[in-house]
């Protein structure tokens, strides 16, 4: 019986919903329809501490709770749907499946995502997902493929990143519901768009979280850095495996998501023989032949560990793509210069050279913020198994004052660090307003409802900056205001430099469609340092013809000396031609050389550059 239904309440027809749950801990589990008056329908043992049962007179719109031993109460922990919050029912709802529309065929292939990453209740006045949907057309006029969305799973009061939700099958009430999550998805395929959605399996929130009243979800045998570990690899973990995995393949199922972003899967501890990860890439792998559409995982990890994307056949697991914080952390300390944190083991334009051209920088190297040697190289998998940015939700917000790079440097260099970015052979990822140069920040904010559970996280909040020894006070996360400063501001001062930089954008995407998108083998690239300044000369092989990357960091306004390979080249752009807000031109339109030698670019910048023919 167990088997047959998914877990949660679906409903059945005719007036009739059945009720699946998982709960060893209770003799006796029961389902109290919360209407006037309520009424108390029992549930039958199933196996394996599963409690099951066809209740009549109930459908969609009924309001629940699962009542253990006739005495406590608790929502659903598979619930779909929390109409009052984290603390109230559970309710029934359809589970009809976005239908996907025939000219979106099986789905964009992995090569042609670029990733556009918000956050809900940030990226519209409404904080809905209804008012993602106007600005659609514009990201896909800009070059966009891919919207990711943070989580959407309930959470605590009004507002919240979404890595603190409490109950993975459901979708933020104040965000719309998941009716609304569903026409989202409806309109970004509509838009020739995939749908990406972030999900969290490390980890639960600690406010609203039922789920230790049902059974061993939790293990104290391991912790993550937010509590006690999932229970993937202890006694009784196949149940818990079975709850993250049907809560996964809902949301590609149902919703119709193209894929699922993992966070942090580095802090999953499991020792078993067969990971869940792997079988939870291997279940995904099912659905995409059933469905006959492409599903993809893309995870986030920090501990450089190809094998996460390596083919099974390899001894991997087998995931598409994972997040490369390496790239972020090399670009960011080169254009920067900052040495606080974790950017200690980066600076040199060298480490930044080795990301474009091996995606990991440490592979195995002794890493000074850690102590110990870091990583292992990711010999044999393609570029497009690597997702970069020089921006993101965690990169930008885990900032004290939520400082976006614009903040941080000079307009060229902002313009360098997109540049590289969305030129690299890897996919590419652009956080909320990057396009334009948004200048708000990005702050971590939360609502929780518990005095001392509010108190806790500003606590962690100022001992996790403390590494980075920046000055003051991180902002309250509480406060509204945190919220409401981190919204974006897209019609605010539409001026030629938001112009310029959402054009700016707009070309580099282009460029990169027209070079093949993804490359598929790793560019060759080189770096350099001179008395004034640094240089990265990254090539690119065919089969499209192949270009040239430079990009100079001087540290003044001196022609620093750039070695270039031989060839015949033509200038394809220039991030500091006046179109773009530029003060000039870097170099010259063409240069030829019969072998390697230099130019002279003037002020720093970035330049793309296309073989001339028959030269």
């Amino acid at each position: 019986m167990s088997a047959r239904f998914p877990l949660g309440a679906v409903p059945t027809g005719a007036g009739r919903t059945h009720f699946l749950v998982w709960a060893p801990k209770a003799r006796s589990v029961s389902v109290r329809l919360e209407r006037q008056p309520p009424r108390n329908v029992p549930l039958t043992p199933s196996g394996e501490g599963y409690f099951s049962g066809e209740v009549d007179h109930c459908g969609p719109g009924d309001r629940y709770r699962y009542v253990l031993e006739g005495r406590r109460a608790f929502a659903d922990p598979a619930s779909r749907r929390q109409p009052l919050g984290v603390e109230g029912p559970s309710e029934v709802i359809p589970d009809k499946p976005v239908e996907v529309p025939g000219r979106w065929g099986s789905g964009r292939p992995l090569p042609e995502y670029v990733f556009y990453e918000l956050h809900v209740g940030c990226f519209s006045a409404s904080g809905t997902f209804a008012g993602v949907v106007p600005r659609l057309a514009s990201l896909r006029d800009l070059g966009i493929t891919a919207v990711e969305l943070m989580p959407v799973s309930p959470f605590p009061g009004r507002r919240n990143w979404g890595y603190d939700g409490v109950f993975p099958y459901g979708v933020q009430e104040t965000y719309g519901g998941p009716g609304e999550l569903k026409a989202l998805v409806r309109a970004l395929h509509a838009r020739g768009l995939a749908a990406v959605l972030d999900v969290v399996f490390n980890h639960l929130g600690p406010e609203g979280n039922v789920l230790d009243a049902f059974g061993p979800y939790f293990t104290d045998a391991h912790r993550s850095p937010w509590g006690r570990g999932i229970n993937f690899d202890g006694p009784e973990s196949e149940p818990v495996r079975r709850y993250f995995r049907e809560c996964a393949l809902r949301f590609l199922e149902e919703f119709s998501f193209d894929a699922l972003r993992l966070d942090a899967v580095h802090a999953i501890v499991d020792r078993s023989a067969v990971p869940f990860l792997e079988e939870l890439q291997q279940a995904v792998e099912s659905l995409s032949r059933r469905l006959g559409r492409r599903l993809f995982l893309v995870a986030e990890s920090d501990l450089n560990d190809p094998r996460l994307m390596r083919p099974r056949s390899q001894g991997g697991y087998g995931m598409a793509a994972q997040w490369n914080d390496d790239f972020h952390h090399a670009l960011h300390a080169w254009l920067t210069g900052e040495r606080d944190g974790y950017y200690q083991d980066f600076g040199e334009v060298a480490l930044l050279a080795k990301a474009f051209q091996e995606g990991y920088v440490f592979t195995g190297e002794p890493s000074r913020f850690r102590g110990r040697r870091h990583g292992r190289p990711a010999t044999g998998l393609p570029p497009r198994a690597f997702v970069v940015y020089d921006q993101d939700h965690d990169q930008v917000g885990n900032r004290r004052d939520g400082d976006r790079l614009v903040r941080l440097v000079e307009p060229r260099r902002a313009r360098l660090a997109l540049g590289l970015t969305l030129l690299n052979p890897s996919l590419p990822l652009i956080f909320m307003g990057e396009e334009y140069g948004e200048e708000h920040p990005f702050l971590f904010f939360s609502d929780y409802q518990g005095r001392a559970l509010a108190e806790a996280v500003r606590e962690g909040r100022r001992r996790e900056f403390a590494a980075f020894r920046w000055d003051g006070a991180p902002t309250d996360p509480q406060a509204e205001e945190t919220y409401l400063s981190s919204r974006l501001s897209p019609s605010a001062s539409p001026g030629p430099a938001r112009r310029q930089r959402r054009a700016y954008c707009r070309e580099l995407l282009r460029i990169r469609w027209e070079n093949g998108k993804a490359a598929r083998d790793w560019p060759h690239a080189r770096a350099g340092s001179v008395a004034e300044g640094d240089w990265l000369v990254v090539r690119f092989a065919p089969p499209r013809g192949g270009g040239l990357l430079v990009a100079a960091l001087p540290r003044g306004q001196e022609r620093v000396p750039v070695p270039l390979p031989p060839g015949h080249w033509r200038k394809r752009l220039d991030s500091e031609a006046p179109r773009w807000g530029g003060v000039g031109p870097v170099a010259p339109s063409e240069f030829g050389i019969p072998s390697p030698g230099g130019t002279l670019w003037s002020g720093g910048g970035l330049t793309f550059w296309r073989p001339i023919r028959g030269r």
